[in-house]
């Protein structure tokens, strides 16, 4: 198992192969498809926006609202395919990793290898595991999305596997 601190350097990202279980550490921001919808609407407009890209990762999660004494609700991964259509405007942005369940489609892949991104899986149905190893929660933008607003979280020892490495190599290929 690798410790891996967030924000990843082109050179760590380098060194993961697809398989690699790992624990992530450090900062990642949710979005799930309405976010990036209005994160790519604001590239396309050379507006700014509300996060900066440049070496980020993206968990694709909704959180739930938080119980007392919690700093977050259950905060499992969703499809990371819904995003896809809004996937390689962010990596070329700047965005290296990216941690949500499934398969990603070919243009996906291609703009991970062409940027030296990489996509990381969540384990589907582990919401409460992963509200665990959030130590922090800071709403960043689009508040009117509810559960889909961008959250700014800091990570503890948050457990994913190398799905698609820099190099293109995909644990789903031979699904």
């Amino acid at each position: 198992m690798k410790r891996i601190n967030l924000p990843l350097s082109k050179h760590d990202i380098s060194t993961l192969k697809a398989g690699d279980c790992v624990l992530l550490n450090g900062k990642m921001f949710t979005a799930r498809d309405a976010g990036h919808k209005r994160l790519v609407d604001l590239i396309k407009q050379n507006k700014p926006l509300p996060i900066d890209l440049e070496n980020a990762s993206v968990y694709y999660a909704g959180p739930c609202p938080n119980k007392p004494g919690q700093t977050i609700g259950s905060c499992g991964p969703t499809t990371s395919g819904r995003c896809d259509s809004y996937t390689p405007a962010l990596l070329q942005c700047g965005l290296t990793a990216m941690t949500g369940k499934g398969w990603r489609n070919d243009k996906v892949k291609q703009e991970i290898k062409k940027q030296g991104a990489v996509y990381f899986a969540a384990i589907g149905g582990a919401g409460a595991l992963y509200a665990d190893c959030v130590k922090k929660a800071d709403l960043i933008a689009f508040e009117d999305l509810g559960a889909e607003a961008l959250y700014m979280l800091t990570v503890a020892d948050f457990p994913a596997i190398v799905a698609i490495d820099s190099h293109g190599n995909d644990i789903y290929e031979n699904r």
